[in-house]
């Protein structure tokens, strides 16, 4: 009998022990706007890219959750020190404050479900390892199965985190801990799983430009583009000592190809880049140090140099 792998990242399900699993062994961390995973360092703004951050690690699928639990963090010992002195009553201070009148805010409009109307082409194979794309499904594709008879449980809406609460816009069930988010059950059922989309109608949108960003350190240059759905599978990112040549389909049928003459040569070897939901990021290793004030040579240089943590935008 197929059993469900509860390891962060994998959720498939399987049926042999010994298959490889790929996963997050460490707990999700959000932060500052932050998110990502504690076991890797990836980090990313948006619920969605945090989503596709890759797994990281290779073990064997486990019905049992065995991602370690921080420790709660020890109260401070100088507590009492913490606790202000009490002021001095004066006449003034005795006074009853008056609190300003304050106009009754209304409350927030709901937040509308998005009905996912995509099914998969029946002109395009399922490969053999494919996962259902809906929110909370996660199934993967049993050819055993007709497709008239899968059931496909997700959210159709979009993920809520509020003042410590998560849920989602869909329905009305909301928890504190993130491993409970991870576990709320789909609220709507639809037949036939959704594995690979739409094909790619006819012709080939061309991106003119993207917008970039950048910051340094003394040793590398880590920039954004920006571009949404790249297609990871196909996206092209050629270094070489002064320039990048960039061929970056995406999943909505558009494409991006453009050279980047660089301000400073680097090292192609050492150069990388990575695929998130949203843009495309890259490690630019410099082969002499020099600081960069802009990204690519033709650039305007407003004579400020870009240094350590500050973003430039390009």
């Amino acid at each position: 009998m197929a059993s469900k792998c509860v390891h962060k990242g994998c959720g498939k399900e399987f049926s042999n022990a010994d298959e490889d699993c790929v996963y997050h062994p460490g707990p999700p961390v959000f932060h500052e706007g932050q998110k990502g995973w504690k076991c890797c360092k990836p980090r990313v703004l948006t619920f969605e890219e945090f989503l596709t951050i890759p797994p990281c690690t290779t073990g064997k699928h486990s019905t049992v959750d065995d991602t370690p639990v921080e420790p709660p963090k020890k109260p401070a010992d100088n507590a009492a020190a913490q606790i202000p002195a009490p002021q001095p009553v004066t006449a003034e201070s005795s006074r009853p404050a008056v609190a300003p009148a304050v106009a009754p805010t209304p409350p927030a409009p709901a937040t509308p479900v998005s009905e996912e109307p995509e099914d998969d082409d029946p002109s395009l194979e399922i490969p053999a390892n494919a996962t259902c794309r809906r929110k909370a499904c996660n199934a993967g594709y049993d050819p055993s199965i007709p497709r008239e008879e899968e059931k496909c449980v997700h959210h159709p809406g979009q993920p809520v985190f509020h003042e410590g609460s998560k849920g989602w816009s869909c329905c009305k069930k909301k928890v504190l801990e993130f491993d409970e988010f991870l576990r709320i059950q789909g609220c709507q059922e639809r037949t036939k799983h959704l594995f690979v989309g739409k094909g790619k109608p006819a012709g080939e949108e061309k991106v003119e430009t993207v917008r970039s960003d950048f910051y340094q350190t003394p040793a590398s240059v880590n920039a954004s583009l920006y571009l949404k759905k790249i297609d990871k599978e196909h996206a092209k990112v050629n270094f070489s000592a002064n320039s990048i040549d960039f061929d970056l389909p995406t999943t909505d049928n558009k494409r991006f190809k453009d050279t980047y003459s660089l301000f400073a040569p680097i090292d192609p070897e050492k150069s990388q880049f990575r695929v998130l939901g949203t843009k495309l990021e890259l490690t630019l290793v410099k082969a002499d140090g020099t600081s960069w004030p802009v990204l690519r040579s033709d650039d305007k240089w407003s004579g400020e140099r870009i240094q350590i943590g500050n973003a430039g935008r390009v």
